[in-house]
């Protein structure tokens, strides 16, 4: 089982960065033998830390390298910085292209992984929830699925904000919120909103990728996530529901993204 720091150059980055892969490429044959997911490829699964943490929260945080082994799954663990995963202004700020285009290509011309839609996952949890909804939604000809626990789906919130001259607050002030997203009068109709990149694919004809969504019924994004789920039943577009007792932590996530693997996988 390989655990690898690997550090590169990003172009979409302009700078070098690091990612964390899990990689069950030299699990021992008699284990092999007895798990039914070793007679396929190894599927890959990208996976989204949330807002101030880094690229080693689910290696830290999670079963994900026991959960790796078990499924035959390579998970790979970028750095998003605080980057909501968007194409921000500038160079060096194209997140979603390196997560969605870079580094997928980059794994497989390097490793053979990330082969296709539906060999490709992507999840995560609050700020990578919401990485994870958006980057299967831009680029549903790489990833098949998203996992997305506890999403920081906030886009209604920035689209009313205004600056103003209180204190700041504790987590983010106007100017992050408005270079991240971009300008709040224009952020809902964006493809910085998963809303609309639903709203495009289902124009142009376009499949929706799959979508598994969980959220604890005492986490503070609980309304913000029945709020896309009804988005996306007005649609028509099935997603795979859950909520359940619980907060905005590990505790929840837990619990909750082997569920999510297992329903990647169509188990």
């Amino acid at each position: 089982m390989a655990n690898l720091d690997i550090t590169f150059r990003s172009q979409s980055l302009t700078r070098p960065t690091t990612f964390h892969l899990i990689w069950p490429n030299d699990v021992p044959p008699d284990m092999k033998a007895q798990n039914p997911h070793y007679g396929r490829p190894c599927k890959t699964l990208f996976l989204l830390h949330g807002y101030t943490a880094g690229y080693k929260e689910w290696p830290s945080c999670s079963p994900i390298w026991e959960l790796a082994m078990k499924y035959n799954l390579a998970v790979v663990c970028p750095d998003g910085g605080i980057s909501f995963y968007l194409d921000g202004k500038g160079a060096g700020t194209a997140w979603c292209r390196y997560v969605s285009k870079e580094l997928p290509t980059y794994l497989q011309q390097n490793f053979g992984l990330a082969d296709g839609p539906e060999n490709t996952f992507v999840g995560g949890e609050s700020m990578g929830g919401f990485g994870a909804l958006h980057t299967a939604l831009s680029r549903p000809e790489t990833f098949g699925c998203a996992i997305a626990l506890s999403s920081a789906l906030i886009i209604h919130q920035v689209a009313s904000m205004r600056r103003s001259s209180g204190p700041v607050p504790a987590m983010a002030d106007y100017d992050y919120y408005t270079s991240t997203f971009g300008d709040p009068a224009d952020v809902e109709d964006s493809a910085n909103n998963p809303e609309t990149l639903v709203k495009h694919l289902l124009a142009a004809g376009k499949a929706v990728p799959r979508l598994f969504m969980a959220c604890g019924t005492e986490d503070f994004l609980i309304e913000n996530n029945r709020a896309f789920h009804d988005f996306l039943m007005e649609t028509s577009v099935p997603v795979s529901y859950h909520e359940a007792p619980g907060v905005h932590n590990f505790e929840f996530w837990n619990q909750w993204i082997e569920p999510g693997i297992r329903w990647a996988l169509e188990l």
